[in-house]
C-alpha cells in the first residue's frame, strides 16, 4: 500500500517519496514493522490466549520439564502470520506474482494449521486434523504454485539451479527428453510433482522440529536470512552476472517478503525462547515450512533445500527410520525395536539427559553452518 502511495507522491515531486522505490529501504522498513508487530502486539495476543485458556495439552512422554509446559498458550502462530502479512501488504508490490504466491502460501497453510489447533484445543482431540486432510491442503497448495508458474508467461520456466555443478542450471525437461517435442510439457508435470513433494516435506519437517522452545523459530530465522541473501543475488542482474548464477527478474521483491518473515520469527522468538511463554502450534509451524519451501522454489533454489533445511530433514528422517525399523522388527521378531530413544531426534537427546536450551543452541549452530555451506555453493562448482 505504501509502495503505491509513495509512488504517487513521487510523481508529484514530494521530497523523500522516492525512497520507497528502493528494495533495500522497503526491506528494512518491513523487517522493523514485523518486529514491532510481533513484539508489541505479541504480548497482547499471549494475554488473550491465556484469558481464553487456549493452552498446550501435554502427553506423558517421560521428558524432563514437559509438565512445565502444561497450560502454556498455543496457537501463537497467529502472531507470526500477522507479522508477515501486514508488513508485506504495506511495503510490498502487490502486483508482483511472486509476492502474491507467498501471501497465498502464508494464509493457506496458516488456515490449515489453525484448523488443526482448533480441533486439538476446542474439540479436545489429541490427533487434531486428520493427516490426510493436512496432506491434501499441502498438495493443493503445491498445485496452485505449480499451475500458476506454468500459466504465467513472465515466470514460466522448468529450469532450476543445481549445486556443485560447473554449469549449474538444470532443466526438469531433461528427465523426459526421450519424449522429444513433448518433453517440455511433461517437464512441467515433473516440476509440479517436485513442487508438491517439497512443499509437503518441508512443511511437515518444520512441524516435527517444533518440539522444543525456540527450536523451529530460530532455525527458520536462520534459513529465512539465507533465502533472503539468495533472493537478492538472484534478482540483481549485476550480482547474478558476477557470480554466474541464474538471474530471475522481479524476484528482488521477494526480499521484502522474506524480511517480514525474518522479523516475525525473531520477534516471536522473544516470547518462544526457553522457557517459552507461547507456542506457535501448527498455526505457525506449517506455514513456516511452507513459506521456506515455496520461496526456495520461486528463486529456483529448491535443490539446495536438503542442505539449507538439514535440521528439518534430519528431524523427518529420524521419525521415518524409527517407525520403519519398529514395524519391521515387530513383524520379524514379534516385538518392535527402536533405533533412537525417542523421535523426532531432538527428543532423543532429551532422553539422554541434555538440557533443552543446550539442544536448541547446538541445533541453531548446525543450522548456521548449513546456511553458510548453502551460500558457498554459489561458488563451489
Amino acid at each position: 500500500m505504501f509502495y503505491y502511495l509513495f509512488g504517487y507522491l513521487e510523481s508529484l515531486d514530494v521530497p523523500g517519496a522516492g525512497m520507497f522505490q528502493y528494495i533495500s529501504f522497503r526491506s528494512a522498513m518491513a523487517l522493523i514493522t514485523s518486529l514491532v508487530i510481533s513484539l508489541l502486539f505479541g504480548k497482547r495476543i499471549i494475554l488473550y490466549l491465556q484469558k481464553k485458556q487456549i493452552g498446550e495439552v501435554v502427553r506423558d512422554l517421560g521428558l524432563e520439564g514437559q509438565y512445565r509446559k502444561v497450560g502454556t498458550p498455543t496457537m501463537g502462530g497467529i502472531i507470526i502470520l500477522a507479522s508477515i502479512v501486514i508488513p508485506t501488504l504495506l511495503f510490498g508490490d502487490l502486483g508482483n506474482i511472486y509476492v502474491i504466491l507467498m501471501l497465498i502460501t502464508t494464509v493457506w497453510l496458516g488456515f490449515v494449521g489453525f484448523i488443526d489447533d482448533y480441533i486439538k484445543i476446542f474439540k479436545k482431540s489429541k490427533e487434531g486434523l486428520a493427516g490426510k486432510f493436512k496432506i491434501a491442503g499441502q498438495i493443493i497448495l503445491g498445485l496452485i504454485i505449480g499451475i500458476t508458474l506454468y500459466l504465467n508467461d513472465d515466470v514460466k520456466s522448468t529450469i532450476t539451479t543445481i549445486p556443485f555443478i560447473k554449469n549449474n542450471e538444470f532443466d526438469y525437461a531433461y528427465l523426459v527428453s526421450f519424449l522429444g517435442e513433448n518433453s517440455q510439457q511433461w517437464g512441467w508435470v515433473i516440476f509440479i510433482i517436485v513442487i508438491i513433494f517439497i512443499v509437503t516435506a518441508v512443511s511437515n519437517g518444520a512441524n516435527l522440529t517444533d518440539g522444543l522452545d525456540g527450536l523451529a523459530t530460530g532455525t527458520s530465522a536462520i534459513i529465512g536470512t539465507t533465502l533472503g541473501i539468495l533472493a537478492y543475488l538472484s534478482g540483481n542482474m549485476i550480482y547474478a552476472d558476477y557470480l554466474n548464477i541464474m538471474y530471475i527478474p522481479n524476484t528482488g521483491e521477494l526480499v521484502i517478503f522474506i524480511s517480514t518473515f525474518i522479523g516475525a520469527t525473531i520477534g516471536f522468538l522473544w516470547y518462544n525462547s526457553y522457557p517459552a511463554q507461547v507456542f506457535m502450534g501448527d498455526t505457525g509451524s506449517l506455514p513456516l515450512g511452507g513459506i521456506i519451501a515455496v520461496f526456495a522454489i520461486l528463486i529456483r533454489k529448491e535443490l539446495l533445500i536438503p542442505i539449507l533445511c538439514g535440521i528439518f530433514l534430519v528431524e523427518s528422517v529420524s521419525v521415518l527410520i524409527q517407525v520403519s525399523f519398529f514395524k519391521q522388527t515387530r513383524r520379524k521378531y514379534g516385538k518392535g525395536k527402536r533405533v533412537f530413544l525417542m523421535t523426532p531426534i531432538h527428543h532423543h537427546y532429551q532422553k539422554k539427559g541434555y538440557p533443552e536450551p543446550k539442544i536448541v543452541t547446538r541445533f541453531w549452530i548446525i543450522a548456521i553452518l548449513l546456511a553458510v555451506i548453502t551460500i558457498v555453493t554459489l561458488k563451489i562448482r
